[in-house]
């Protein structure tokens, strides 16, 4: 597969990321639950256009002699049912914000607690593997957070395709659709501009091997 040559403007996505992440904050258990299952029943009516996307990745992937137990990773084929099923267990999780812990009260009679609140937006920089792409975005939406994704090089179509179905029940249940916000392009320098993004971004997440991990240890200016 070539490099996308896609120019990205991550400054926006994270403004945009800022933004959906105040909305966020204000939803309710029952609101996000609703939201959830409605992107478990899209990604099963949108199948056979993820499935189509996946096909592409998977034939570049064996073209360009990617090996057998690495496309194996690739593969929504035989996995799509199960992470529709993920979401919708998502989507019976307790929900953590607002959770009230740690109280108690001091010899003057002041009671003090602590409470769970969302971290705001996160960077989620990850490998292979196109259901990761599901199981972030949605487990951010449960706790009220606003995600940007940076997926494989080997899995872009796919999760492009995942994300344009997720985006679309958002806007329709009146969430704002960049809760969710996916960096399409494969040009590795955007990880880089990713990791100094701190303005808009409170936190990111490598998921990943040894060298992704050293990586955004040593680059990033975020948790």
């Amino acid at each position: 597969m070539t490099t996308v040559a896609t120019t990205i403007n991550l400054i926006d996505m994270g403004k945009r990321a800022k933004t959906a992440s105040h909305t966020l904050a204000k939803a309710t258990t029952e609101q996000k639950r609703r939201v959830l299952l409605a992107i478990a029943d899209a990604l099963a009516a949108h199948a056979e256009t993820i499935l189509a996307a996946n096909a592409e990745d998977l034939a570049d992937a064996r073209q360009n002699g990617l090996a057998e137990h690495l496309i194996d990773r690739l593969d929504l084929q035989k996995r799509l049912d199960n992470v529709i099923n993920d979401v919708r267990g998502v989507a019976s999780l307790p929900d953590p914000v607002g959770e009230v812990f740690n109280e108690t009260t001091l010899e003057n009679g002041l009671r003090v607690s602590k409470r769970r609140t969302p971290l705001g937006v996160l960077g989620v920089i990850y490998e292979a593997r196109p259901n990761v792409t599901v199981d972030v975005a949605t487990l951010a939406l449960a706790t009220s957070n606003a995600v940007i994704l940076r997926g494989g090089k080997e899995t872009l179509r796919s999760n492009i395709a995942l994300v344009n179905v997720m985006r679309d029940v958002l806007a329709a249940h009146d969430f704002p659709a960049d809760t969710i916000q996916y960096i399409e392009s494969t040009d590795r320098r955007y990880v880089g501009d990713m990791l100094k993004l701190h303005q808009y971004i409170d936190m990111i997440i490598p998921r990943g091997g040894n060298s992704l991990h050293t990586f955004c240890r040593e680059n990033s200016t975020i948790p």
